[in-house]
């Protein structure tokens, strides 16, 4: 099929020039002496996207997964209790993560489409007077179900209880797209990936450590070696890595930070925002509904979209690609074969999700899911051109 495909899953997302040519480069000497004039500004302008001042940024190359065995290794100990829960396929691969490494993980189920349950924690934190608990674990955005949680909300609880546990964040399908304030928010440990907001192919595990957790890792009795913050920490400080890093990836990064930066974080979040509105308007015209069961759940980054009993969403997504060389985002786990996901984060505009939208619609009218032609794809433009009109008149004044 000529012209080029569209990918709109909710990760790895769409690479922007500028970042896949600071990536076309000759190898490099990950010794040279000029290296850590690079590195070291890097380091330090990561940590804005967090929005923190005191953490400590480390890159592994890793995906998220990598992400969340670092950040339990080094500060935590076998046995020791964690308070999670579980509500989608990555917040359920995390509480499994936490088992298989011994720890005593108290998982709180969670139907579907809704997010982490700050009233029962607040409840748990309140009673566990012995503090027995040693970290809380928040799926920012549970990227299955297009949900997105409260992190404040969450440290709000545990300062009410008092609660000394370590607050551990994945953020990574919302780091760089949905607002995130590891300061503000008092996150000791926060996790992302290369491949979604930073909009850089996948590779790097993003980690962002506050000093209370990095002080933690001298009394961590959990085997480590490759994720080991302390050789990051001896060889990052210089501008080094412990071992080969991917330049090239680093490269990436680079022009990614620099593409945030320019943009301003506030406006990266407002466009996230009015694109992810404009699909949201595309599934209520198509008389859908999404796996988030209400709007203070849903997600900036992605919709997981439930079709009609009697289709397959598998399906759906095999003919979109095969047919129409669109790529979208299949149901794990409970939603497999009952929803499809759109991705809509990174480097996106207009077009790009009203080229996702109309894909969606013609895809599921081959299949004979009963939407009206045009409808999802009217509702969307007219949101995107009334909202984008005022901003520019907005902007004019």
């Amino acid at each position: 099929m000529p012209g080029i495909k569209g990918l709109f899953i909710p990760g790895p997302t769409n690479v922007p020039q500028a970042v896949r040519l600071a990536m076309d480069i000759a190898m490099e000497d990950q010794r040279a002496p000029d290296l850590p004039s690079f590195t070291l500004p890097l380091f330090e302008d990561v940590k804005k996207v967090f929005k923190t001042r005191e953490a400590q940024v480390f890159l592994f190359p890793a995906s998220g997964t990598g992400g969340w065995e670092a950040a339990m290794t080094n500060t935590l100990s076998p046995g020791d209790k964690v308070l999670i829960a579980r509500f989608g396929q990555f917040s359920l691969l995390w509480a499994e993560m936490c088992l298989r490494h011994g720890l005593d993980a108290d998982v709180v189920d969670v139907p579907w489409g809704e997010g982490v349950p700050v009233d029962i924690f607040a409840e748990k934190l309140k009673s566990d007077r012995a503090h027995a608990y040693k970290a809380v674990l928040v799926t920012h955005n549970e990227t299955a179900t297009g949900v997105t949680s409260d992190v404040a909300a969450v440290r709000q609880a545990m300062d009410e209880a008092g609660h000394p546990a370590l607050l551990f964040v994945d953020a990574v399908s919302s780091l760089a797209s949905i607002d995130f304030r590891m300061d503000e928010w008092g996150v000791d440990i926060c996790v992302s990936g290369s491949q979604k907001g930073f909009m850089m192919p996948a590779g790097l595990a993003i980690l962002a450590v506050s000093p209370k957790a990095l002080a933690l890792r001298k009394s961590a009795q959990m085997k480590r070696c490759y994720f080991d913050f302390d050789d990051m920490i001896k060889t990052n400080r210089d501008g080094y890595f412990p071992y080969t890093p991917p330049i090239h990836m680093l490269r990436a990064l680079r022009a990614a930070v620099d593409l945030l930066l320019a943009e301003g974080l506030d406006n990266v979040f407002a466009r996230h925002h009015r694109l992810a509105e404009g699909v949201r308007r595309a599934v209520t015209a198509w008389g859908l509904s999404l796996c988030a069961r209400a709007p203070k759940w849903h997600s900036n980054t992605v919709s997981a979209i439930v079709i009609p009993e009697g289709y397959d969403s598998g399906a759906l997504v095999k003919h979109a690609y095969n047919r129409y060389g669109l790529s979208l985002g299949v149901g794990l786990n409970k939603l497999a074969g009952r929803a499809f996901r759109i991705g809509h984060l990174g480097d996106l505009n207009e077009l790009m999700c009203l080229m996702a939208l109309a894909g969606s619609e013609m895809a599921m009218r081959d299949l004979g899911i009963p939407v009206a032609a045009g409808s999802g794809v009217a509702a969307a433009s007219e949101y995107y051109r009334e909202t984008g009109a005022a901003a520019a008149l907005k902007k004019a004044a």
